[in-house]
């Protein structure tokens, strides 16, 4: 079996149709409620890691993005949704392109190394426009201890602090940082009725008490 076809079982494992649409529910409300704000009609938007491309499918922009190592999300691409399959953090198919806003969620952590994840990161410092913006939802090992590794495909420990750490150190500037903000997964508390997911957004205390995923939100810094 290869990399790719045991990737695709997981996520066959992990997730049936009728979770998946719950899931994409929270995510419609996700985008709505939350990031929707941060881009503007004319952006440019990629999200790397895309899978099975909740964030891309409900997102206005001027374009929309996805990569991911799978060619099997291809198929959840919505309309107007353009759709790259790669495994090399180089993203050589993006050669000359430029991006406003930038996503990366849950997905630091598959990566084998720290090496990796600063590979990636100064990868997207070329990808990104002047004025542009990155934005990482990334579990946080510092709050869930072990059970960051209750997926088996998790392989490189991350917290707040070294997330930071590695964006300094690729040329990027923390413009804000909500170290508690969403649970670990839509399989733990969050709760998946969009009206209660609103309120969940609305409440940081809420956020202070279930939270095990950090958001960052970076832009280029000044070289």
């Amino acid at each position: 079996m290869t990399t790719k076809d045991a990737n695709e079982a997981i996520y066959r494992h992990r997730w049936d149709d009728r979770e998946l649409k719950k899931v994409e529910a929270v995510w419609r409300v996700l985008v709505q409620d939350f990031f929707q704000p941060m881009i503007a009609s004319t952006d440019r938007v990629l999200d790397i890691g895309c899978g099975f491309c909740h964030f891309l499918n409900n997102v206005s922009a001027a374009s929309r993005t996805g990569v991911d190592a799978n060619p099997a999300a291809a198929k959840f691409a919505g309309a107007g949704v353009r759709f790259i399959s790669t495994a090399d953090l180089s993203m050589a198919e993006l050669n000359g392109e430029h991006f406003d806003f930038v996503f990366l969620s849950n997905f630091l952590e598959h990566l084998s190394s720290s090496d990796d994840v600063l590979q990636l990161l100064r990868r997207i410092r070329k990808l990104i426009s002047p004025n542009g913006r990155l934005v990482i939802l990334q579990p946080n090992f510092r709050l869930l201890g072990w059970r960051y590794f209750d997926f088996i495909d998790h392989k490189t420990i991350l917290t707040d602090a070294n997330v930071q750490e590695a964006l300094e150190c690729t040329g990027f500037s923390v413009s804000d940082k909500i170290v508690r903000f969403l649970p670990y997964t839509t399989k733990s508390r969050l709760p998946l009725d969009p009206w209660l997911v609103r309120v969940y957004l609305k409440f940081p205390i809420a956020q202070r008490i279930l939270g095990k995923q950090s958001l960052f939100v970076a832009v280029p810094a000044d070289e």
